[in-house]
């Protein structure tokens, strides 16, 4: 199924991703390891939640740590162009029958609550508080230096589906897995702020979250941060990479959290600000297609996820599969 053509006048103007927002079981484990580990710095904290930016961002938050009984995903979050884009978005996810609440965020403003076509729940606002820049402080430089957050990969049982629904809210496809036999999508990535993506969909039992993954300075960050799992205790959380990637060419580690939140850090991929850039399309069988070089992805890679908060998921029916490691 061919992937539809970019729309550049959508609804309503979302800027990009902006936080994630995870339920963990040990507060003060998952506190450890995105902070003395991965080097996130705390915004504001208390006994059972924990606000966190990385070293470039001037908002608040881009993850948040709520103590919860069972891991999962509360919501995934964007910031819009203006405070009218929120009432425009109000009045296109009610027409097509989403429900929509206005909720109550700490250092935000006006926040739009409502889900997508498979129920995930996302949300959007315009004003979040703003923090003095931190990104020469350098003695605040630690664990894997991230500088910013960069995407969500979700899993879903209809990639084809997703990407339809997003794209009539002004996601582009930048790249793109095709199953030949079925001509199906097995996997598509898309965007809004110019780079790789904000968003990307993997085929396969959702909605779940993939992994939400930052922005690191130089592939020698990543190995530091291998250096530095290896010995504290967290070499089992380690697991895929280093590598690249085919697709978006980026330099790639992928980690687990104390709770199984897989954390991808990133780096050296390309700009796609242009409108009229064309996608790549790629074949599933093609060996490079997910690393260009390095190891095949573990089946661990194609199988686990994480749940968002009450939400059910549906298996996914293409049988296609990539390869994977043995």
């Amino acid at each position: 199924m061919p992937i539809p053509a970019p729309n550049l006048y959508p609804p309503f103007n979302i800027i990009r991703l902006s936080h994630v927002d995870f339920g963990v079981t040990d507060l003060a484990a998952s506190k450890a390891f995105y902070v003395d580990t991965l080097g996130l710095q705390i915004t504001d904290e208390d006994s059972n939640t924990v606000y966190l930016r990385a070293m470039e961002e001037r908002g608040h938050h881009c993850m948040v740590l709520h103590k919860s009984d069972a891991a999962h995903v509360k919501s995934l979050s964007f910031k819009v162009f203006d405070e009218e884009q929120l009432d425009k978005a109000e009045a296109w996810f009610a027409a097509k029958g989403h429900e929509t609440t206005w909720v109550e965020r700490p250092y935000q403003g006006r926040t739009l609550a409502t889900h997508d076509h498979l129920g995930m729940p996302i949300e959007f606002y315009f004003k979040m508080d703003r923090l003095d820049p931190i990104h020469q402080k350098y003695a605040l430089y630690k664990g894997v230096k991230p500088l910013r957050i960069d995407h969500f990969n979700c899993f879903v049982p209809d990639v084809d589906d997703a990407v339809g629904f997003y794209n009539e809210i002004g996601f582009r496809v930048t790249e793109y897995t095709e199953d030949a036999e079925s001509e199906r999508l097995w996997a598509a990535w898309t965007h809004r702020k110019g780079g790789v993506h904000d968003i990307a969909f993997t085929n396969g039992t959702g909605p779940r979250l993939h992994h939400t993954a930052f922005w690191v300075p130089t592939p020698l960050n990543i190995i530091d941060l291998l250096d530095l799992m290896s010995t504290t205790g967290y070499v089992t959380n380690i697991e895929r990479g280093p590598g690249r990637h085919g697709i978006s060419n980026a330099f790639f580690l992928y980690i687990l959290d104390p709770d199984g939140h897989r954390i991808e850090i990133y780096c050296s991929d390309y700009q796609t600000v242009d409108p009229d850039l064309e996608a790549i399309k790629w074949d599933l069988k093609d060996p490079q297609r997910q690393t260009l070089w390095g190891a095949p992805a573990p089946r661990s890679w194609f199988e686990h996820g994480s749940v968002f908060e009450g939400l059910d998921t549906t298996e996914s029916d293409l049988g296609a599969s990539p390869i994977i490691a043995p």
